[in-house]
């Protein structure tokens, strides 16, 4: 990889263990540096050498390594405007240094350049050398202002045969404050001779299965295209091996913590749970749910720690899934706990579970930072004394005063609300060495690209078929005031006909730097103008607990038809009756918080109206008034965002990959993960002599990773 140095790690990798790799790659890890990419890059002057350190830019590797952003069509001399500041490649018809006598000025040299559709003056400032550097017939990329009457003032120059890659492209490379784009080309062209130091870390027999070029060959076709597809065929190349190291780092972690650790095997007779699956649940599992238990079952009987991830449509039946986890534990007679994010969503969770339990006489309790001091005495004393099989909390239970006798499962609901050493505490709890299995839930779909990218080291189980009996949900994108009233007439035809009705703002108080809705005082507005015949309550996440819970009772008791409230209801909430949701200001939302919203209604015998408040132009509230599949909008919202501003689920370390894209490069993953599994199935250690540099750029990449807590 030449001198390249350590990139700053994706934030899906940022708090991986480190897999020891400088062992690996064999310690210490060092790059073998051959003198021109170890050299240090003579820069113009200290401004442009100081810009170049903040760059990263310290070498001739460094600088290789510097890719262009992207390349653009140089603007031609005939489409020049007065003012405009602009990048051309022209070739210098006559030049000459002009004499100026006026104490102070600055030397100046001027030129004749032109390209196909015309000539211009252009003037250099301060370089009198350039009469004898660059003479007629040189061919050049200037970047600077063109003032008019035919005259261009250069800032950025460098001499080029083939206009920085293929003809009439300039290539745009990732620059800073005393630091061009044309500069950095400049430097880059003049270390070009260093690609024949790059070394090849992928094996020749991957790169020919994959007819990939070396990897010198690819930062040249980047840098200096000869043709048009050039500098997209290095790009796949470089993006195929980053894309290979991170899944050789999601397979090698999985590995080393099934190597590391082992879990209590429940594999006796299915008493509890086949007692409660023919006769406590209230509806029929549908097939996706029937395959995630059967897939679950097997996990659990093995003395390796299951490492799952749950994920799917909303109201797709996750939590019933779960509880069959957790009672396979208790009928072992080992104990079980779920752990939520938010106290609203634990006592949800544990409401239901106690409705999904009505017929199995099975303790289970709450443990939440507001459980009263008594309760939790109670609560600690009977986990600490295995009484207690079942509990269900926040990251209450990760606190040392929390001991359990014998947990064998782990459910974390919403997981990516919690950081690895959370997740690693919980684990820790494990009785005598051994590990609980882990079931980890989420309720946003992952496209494939995305849960490769994110949870590479876990199994992974979709739910997407809906439960029988679920009512479809009508989406409407409102944006005038008249389609405004016609919706809270909607809502309150609803509500008259007994059904009720969620309204969700972005804010919890009004602000005034953020023009959005407020709950409180929306909730103040709506109670005495459009819903004033109707009862209305407020629930958002700064309220007292005590406050909480009584407003989310009342509803779920339908003795309030209407909450207001932030997206604390976003997951969890499961009232039947509810077959409206209006969402104020949902531009401010991404699109997998709305289908999460969404989701809270439709779950009863009614169909269902969402009414997304916001502008009717919004590619996202589009699509949520045209899918309903949420898989589907989980797709669409990559694509629409891109890896620039994955956010949220994690689906933001995506964007921080220094070569690959997403989701276009979505099938060179898919290659790259098949070759790192044959790659570890035929050399787990990646100790053959074939595999040695492939080690080092593994240890390269991610050798600093933040070592995960290994539970005691």
């Amino acid at each position: 990889m030449g001198d390249v140095t350590g990139e700053p790690l994706p934030t899906a990798f940022a708090e991986h263990e480190s897999l020891d790799l400088d062992r690996l790659a064999g310690a210490p890890v060092r790059w073998p540096r051959p003198s021109r990419l170890q050299a240090p890059v003579s820069w113009p002057s200290a401004r442009a050498a100081d810009a170049a350190e903040s760059l990263g830019l310290l070498s001739v590797g460094d600088l290789l390594e510097h890719l262009p952003r992207d390349r653009r069509e140089a603007r031609t001399i005939a489409t020049l405007t007065p003012g405009e500041s602009a990048t051309v490649v022209v070739e210098v018809r006559s030049i000459r240094s002009r004499p100026v006598r006026r104490r102070g000025m600055r030397p100046l040299v001027e030129a004749t350049v032109a390209d196909e559709t015309g000539p211009m003056k252009v003037t250099f400032f301060n370089q009198p050398w350039l009469e004898g550097r660059y003479r007629p017939g040189t061919r050049l990329v200037l970047h600077g202002k063109y003032e008019g009457s035919n005259r261009f003032k250069v800032a950025h120059h460098a001499p080029t045969e083939q206009a920085a890659g293929a003809e009439g492209e300039v290539a745009h490379y990732p620059a800073t404050e005393g630091l061009s784009s044309t500069q950095l080309w400049a430097q880059v062209r003049a270390a070009a001779p260093a690609l024949a130091d790059v070394w090849e870390p992928l094996p020749s027999a991957l790169r020919c299965a994959e007819g990939l070029p070396d990897r010198a060959a690819a930062l040249g076709a980047i840098h200096f295209p000869q043709r048009p597809t050039d500098a997209e065929a290095g790009r796949r190349r470089l993006a195929y091996e980053e894309l290979l190291l991170t899944q050789l780092l999601f397979l090698r972690r999985r590995a080393q913590r099934e190597a590391r650790s082992s879990a209590a095997r429940l594999d006796g007779p299915p008493v509890v749970t086949a007692r409660w699956l023919e006769h406590g649940l209230p509806f029929v599992l549908t097939e996706d749910q029937r395959a995630a238990v059967e897939r679950i079952s097997l996990d659990l009987a093995g003395e390796r720690p299951m490492q799952r991830l749950l994920m799917g449509e909303v109201g797709a039946g996750k939590t019933v899934v779960s509880l069959f986890a957790m009672l396979r534990a208790v009928e072992h007679g080992m104990q079980a706990a779920l752990m939520a994010p938010t106290e609203t969503l634990a006592e949800q969770h544990f409401q239901t579970l106690q409705t999904l339990m009505a017929h199995e006489a099975l303790p289970l309790a709450l443990l939440t930072g507001s459980t009263p001091a008594r309760r939790r005495d109670d609560v600690l004393g009977k986990l600490a004394s295995g009484e207690l099989g079942l509990v269900i909390g926040t990251h209450a239970l990760i606190e040392s005063g929390v001991v359990f006798d014998r947990l064998a499962v782990v459910v974390i609901d919403e997981q990516h609300r919690f950081g690895v050493r959370q997740r690693a505490a919980l684990d820790a709890k494990g009785p005598g060495g051994l590990a609980p299995h882990v079931l980890h839930m989420t309720a946003t779909p992952i496209p494939r690209t995305l849960a490769l990218l994110n949870y590479g080291d876990l199994d992974v189980t979709a739910l997407r078929a809906l439960p029988r009996g679920r009512q479809p949900t009508a989406t409407h994108v409102i944006s005038g005031e008249r389609e405004r009233a016609r919706a809270y007439e909607r809502m309150r035809e609803e509500l008259r006909a007994g059904r009720q009705a969620f309204v969700v703002c972005p804010l919890v108080e009004e602000s005034e730097q953020l023009q959005a809705r407020a709950a409180t005082a929306e909730y103040e507005r709506l109670a005495a103008t459009e819903l004033s015949d109707f009862r209305v309550v407020l629930l958002h996440g700064q309220m007292p607990p005590r406050d909480k819970q009584a407003a989310m009772a009342s509803f779920a008791a339908a003795e309030a038809d209407v909450l207001v409230a932030t997206t604390v209801i976003e997951v969890g909430i499961d009232v039947p009756n509810a077959t409206v949701m209006l969402v104020e200001n949902a531009e401010r939302y991404g699109i997998s918080q709305l289908h999460q919203l969404r989701g809270r209604i439709g779950r009863g015998a009614h169909a269902s109206l969402c009414l997304l408040f916001g502008p009717a132009g919004s590619p996202r509230l589009q699509a949520l008034a045209a899918h309903s599949d949420g898989f589907e909008l989980a797709q669409i919202d990559l694509e629409l965002r891109q890896e620039g501003d994955l956010v949220g689920t994690r689906q933001s370390g995506v964007g921080e990959f220094r070569v690959a894209r997403m989701p276009e490069d979505g099938p060179l993953l898919e290659r790259a993960r098949a070759s790192a599994e044959g790659v570890l199935d035929a050399d787990p250690g990646l100790e053959a002599p074939e595999h040695v540099l492939l080690a080092r750029a593994l240890a390269h990449a991610y050798g600093s990773a933040q070592r995960e807590p290994i539970p005691a």
